[in-house]
C-alpha cells in the first residue's frame, strides 16, 4: 500500500508513523509518502488524521504501477531527449559491447555524431560467463568514455558490473546501466537508488515480470524516479538463438507500469542477423527506445562479437527504423 500522509505532517512525525507501519518513507514535493507491503491492507483508525490518501495494491509493484501513476514517467536525458513521457520519440542509444581503444571508441562516437543518435553505450566492466574472457578496460575504459563526451556532446550509458565499482560508474555515467546479471544485486540496487542518475534495468534472463518490476521497485523506494525497463530476452528452451526476446512481456509492461521501456535485440538473438527484424518489431510495438550494438569491425569484438553490427549494417537499419518508426506515429532520435 501507498500511502500519501497530509502536508502538515513533519519529518520526525512521518518517520514515526514509518517505523510503526513498517514501512519506506518518501519524500515527495509538499509531503511524505509511505510505502508498504502489499500484504498490508487495513490500517488502524488512529492514523487516518495524518492520511491524506491511500492507494492498495494486489502485488508489490506499487511505485511502478499505472494504478498509482497513470500515464509513463519522463526521463530526460538532455534538454532536448527525453526517454518516455508524453512525446512519442523512440530513443536509440548505439556503440559496441565494450570500450576496446580510444581509436574504436572514438569511431563509434564519429557514427553517432553522424547519424544525431545522441546517446553513446559501451562497457567498462563486462560481466562474463567465463574468466578467461576480456572483462573490460575498467577505469581506464570509463575514462575514455568521458572523453568522447566531452569531445562529441554524447551522453553515456555504461554498466555497473557490481558494486565494488559502482562509485567510479555513478561518477562518469549520464545513465547507470544494470546488466541482466546484476538484476537482483541489491548493492548496485540501493547504490543507484541514492544516486539520483537516470538508471537503466535489464530484465534477468530468469525472471519473470514481476521478480523484474519488484527489482525495479527497489530503485524507486531508494528515492530515484528515474528508471527505465530493458527487455533483452530470456531463456527459453530453445536453442537455435542465444535468448527469446519477451515481446508479450513488453506488452504487458506497457499496459500496467509507468516505467519507459527500452528493448535490446542484440542481445536477444545473439546474432547480427536478426537484428533489424527484430528492431522493427520493437520500434512497431511503440517502445521509448532500442539499445543496439555496433563496432567498426564486428569480427575482432573483444566481446558479444557475433551480434554486434557493423557501421553500414546499422545506417541501413537507423533509416529503415525512421520509416518504421514515423508509420506508427513515433519520432526516432
Amino acid at each position: 500500500m501507498i500511502i500519501h500522509l497530509k502536508p502538515e505532517v513533519a519529518t520526525e512525525k512521518a518517520e514515526q508513523l514509518g517505523v510503526e507501519l513498517e514501512s519506506v518513507v518518501l519524500k515527495r514535493d509538499g509531503f511524505y509518502a509511505l510505502i508498504t507491503s502489499s500484504k498490508m491492507k487495513p490500517i488502524d483508525e488512529k492514523y487516518n488524521q495524518f492520511i491524506a490518501e491511500r492507494f492498495p495494491f494486489d502485488d508489490d509493484i506499487q511505485l511502478a504501477s499505472k494504478k498509482y501513476m497513470a500515464g509513463v514517467r519522463e526521463i530526460k536525458i538532455t534538454d532536448s531527449v527525453s526517454i518516455g513521457g508524453k512525446h512519442n520519440n523512440t530513443v536509440m542509444i548505439t556503440g559496441p559491447c565494450s570500450v576496446e581503444s580510444e581509436e574504436q571508441i572514438e569511431q563509434c562516437s564519429e557514427l553517432c555524431v553522424e547519424l544525431g543518435v545522441k546517446v553513446l553505450r559501451a562497457g567498462a566492466y563486462k560481466p562474463r560467463t567465463t574468466p578467461y574472457a576480456f572483462q573490460g578496460m575498467g577505469l581506464a575504459g570509463l575514462k575514455l568514455l568521458d572523453k568522447m563526451r566531452t569531445k562529441h556532446g554524447l551522453k553515456i550509458i555504461t554498466e555497473i558490473r557490481d558494486s565494488t565499482h559502482a562509485s567510479e560508474v555513478i561518477e562518469y555515467s549520464d545513465i547507470l546501466q544494470i546488466g541482466a546479471k546484476a538484476m537482483y544485486d541489491h548493492g548496485i540496487l540501493k547504490a543507484c537508488g541514492k544516486s539520483g542518475k537516470p538508471v537503466l534495468l535489464k530484465r534477468g534472463f530468469g525472471a519473470t515480470l514481476q521478480e523484474f518490476v519488484q527489482a525495479a521497485e527497489f530503485i524507486l523506494s531508494g528515492g530515484n524516479d528515474q528508471v527505465i525497463l530493458c527487455e533483452r530476452g530470456i531463456r527459453t528452451f530453445e536453442t537455435k538463438t542465444r535468448f527469446t526476446l519477451d515481446l508479450c512481456g513488453v506488452a504487458y509492461l506497457k499496459q500496467y507500469t509507468n516505467l519507459p521501456i527500452i528493448l535490446d535485440p542484440s542481445h536477444a538473438i545473439g546474432f547480427a542477423y536478426g537484428v533489424a527484424d527484430l528492431s522493427k518489431a520493437c520500434v512497431a510495438m511503440g517502445v521509448d527506445g532500442l539499445l543496439i550494438e555496433t563496432h567498426p569491425n564486428p569480427s575482432v569484438a573483444k566481446s558479444d562479437a557475433a551480434q554486434q553490427l557493423n557501421f553500414n549494417q546499422f545506417r541501413e537499419l537507423h533509416a529503415q527504423l525512421n520509416g518504421v518508426a514515423k508509420a506508427v506515429g513515433r519520432t526516432m532520435i
